[in-house]
């Protein structure tokens, strides 16, 4: 008489293979990798690029996963703000004087040019996030500092206006040479030591 198991169909077991809706919700260090994956693709493209479902596409897991992190797309945005905001305020604590604050602005800018998109979006971004906002404020400080270690007579304006002075050059460097306005002028020297030279010209610093 034939067993139970032999009355089988002779068939290979089914692969063990989860469909894409029954993807896994988490791996490993999921921020991290739906942040560097939406770094990448503003590099590329810009914010209006971003989609959270691409994102969970690139990062091999379920659409619904990144939502649980950033609730949504403005959440991404503010997330990568936030990051920035605290890189920013790390370079330009460690800055010498205003000049060097200035070359940092503008390095960081460079190194990273996906978070200087976000930063200064406010349109993109949750105004009221917490941690947005203690990063923004460290940053500000920070500048903060770097323009009070500088004599009001070397300015020829007050303290507060000489920050808005400096932040807008090196703000607006950043932003012309990551746009490519600044090619032509640039040229091959470097822009770290060109911004150098302009902060000392009207700034008058050593």
């Amino acid at each position: 008489m034939a067993s139970a198991e032999t009355d089988k169909p002779n068939r290979p077991d089914k692969p063990n293979r989860p469909d894409k809706q029954d993807r896994p919700y988490h791996h490993g260090d999921l921020r991290h990798a739906i942040l560097t994956a939406a770094l990448d693709v503003i590099t590329a493209d810009g914010p209006a690029g971003l989609s959270l479902r691409d994102l969970a596409r690139r990062a091999g897991v379920s659409h619904a996963a990144p939502a649980h992190h950033f609730r949504d797309r403005t959440g991404l945005l503010t997330a990568i703000a936030a990051e920035g905001f605290a890189l920013l305020a790390a370079a330009l604590n460690d800055a010498s004087d205003l000049k060097d604050a200035g070359v940092r602005y503008v390095r960081f800018a460079r190194e990273h040019p996906a978070h200087f998109q976000v930063m200064f979006a406010p349109e993109l971004l949750r105004a009221d996030d917490l941690e947005l906002t203690t990063a923004r404020a460290l940053a500000t400080d920070a500048l903060r500092t770097s323009v009070s270690a500088v004599h009001a007579e070397d300015f020829g304006i007050d303290s507060r206006l000489a920050g808005v002075a400096a932040w807008s050059l090196a703000h607006g460097f950043a932003t012309l040479l990551l746009s490519h306005n600044l090619d032509g002028p640039v040229g091959d020297r470097d822009p770290e030591e060109l911004f150098r030279t302009l902060a000392t010209t009207l700034f008058r610093t050593p």
